[in-house]
């Protein structure tokens, strides 16, 4: 990108850039083959072509480097496909911001949350966000781990997450405010929470329980792992793998060796939700705090004001 007059690259870009421009860059790249894209496109080859080299002309350098492998971006090429992702995914908002208006709402927000984020504490902030002289929010919730969700946060798919702080994400053009630490419970049904808790901790008769965990290699279960190397004790081998709340509830008051180790927020919802019961044993663990991620200087009025109730709420706690 050495000699590149920023200026020029601007009067180009403001003048020829159109969205089908950009449609055709995420296309090329999802295919990875001009003949491919004209197919998707409902084109020709040769305009797919033409259209291709007017783009790059605009920013004055390739974008993709052909190959018989097919078609790869650039240094270049990267950065303008990631900003193109941002631009499609803006638009879409728009598009939705602009149905929430015409129904009488602010705005449209997209928050994803890790899981084993309490439900009552994000239904607590959207009701907190909304102004008491309009209908307020309209909230799509989008669930996956901070891995996933940060991404979709850079490429605007996303408004905000709600994951974990850790030194393995990416925090590109991301700032984060850490909202709370969460602590391990061990939950199961009444009956079984009453005759462990009756007698001291014993790791073999724990380990040999129907055990439900989250997937391996994520944080909760690294951390579970963690536990009961701490003990001497290999980790249980869970007889479900999964992170709905809804489902470790139910499987565990359904079943009189089925427990789980989840965050005290978490077990809380459960006990009031599944009529399940949190055994008293005390776990140490590490698991990185909460914390509520946006865009650098993301600004609009509807995200802030849910920004700051989730602020607010997690410091009333």
């Amino acid at each position: 990108m050495t000699g590149i007059n920023g200026e020029e690259v601007l009067r180009r870009l403001s003048s020829r850039l159109k969205m089908r421009h950009l449609i055709l860059l995420l296309n090329i790249r999802q295919y990875g083959s001009l003949t491919r894209v004209a197919e998707q496109m409902a084109s020709s080859q040769p305009a797919i072509t033409s259209a291709l080299a007017e783009l790059e002309s605009m920013f004055g350098a390739p974008l993709f480097d052909r190959s018989v492998r097919g078609m790869a971006p650039t240094a270049l090429g990267k950065l303008v496909l990631a900003r193109a992702q941002a631009m499609i995914h803006d638009l879409g908002h728009l598009v939705r911001d602009m149905e929430s208006a015409v129904a009488g709402f602010d705005a449209h927000l997209h928050v994803g949350v890790i899981p084993f984020i309490s439900g009552r504490l994000l239904s607590a902030a959207i009701r907190r966000a909304m102004p008491e002289d309009s209908k307020g929010l309209t909230v799509t919730i989008h669930e996956g781990t901070s891995d996933q969700l940060l991404p979709q946060l850079q490429d605007h798919t996303l408004d905000i997450v709600i994951g974990r702080a850790s030194s393995t994400v990416d925090l590109a053009g991301v700032e984060f405010s850490l909202l709370y630490r969460q602590q391990p419970r061990l939950i199961a049904s009444r009956r079984l929470a009453a005759q462990l808790g009756r007698v001291r901790l014993d790791w073999q008769q724990l380990v040999a329980l129907d055990w439900i965990l989250g997937a391996p290699n994520t944080p909760m279960r690294e951390q579970v792992a963690d536990i009961f190397l701490a003990a001497g004790v290999a980790p249980p081998s869970p007889i479900v793998e999964s992170y709905s709340s809804k489902l470790i509830g139910e499987m565990i008051v359904a079943s009189e060796r089925a427990v789980s180790i989840v965050p005290a927020d978490i077990a809380k919802e459960l006990v009031r939700t599944a009529g399940l019961a949190i055994v008293p044993y005390s776990f140490d663990w590490t698991l990185p705090p909460i914390a509520m991620f946006t865009r650098a200087g993301a600004q609009s009025r509807p995200l802030l004001q849910f920004a700051e109730a989730l602020r607010q709420l997690c410091a009333d706690a």
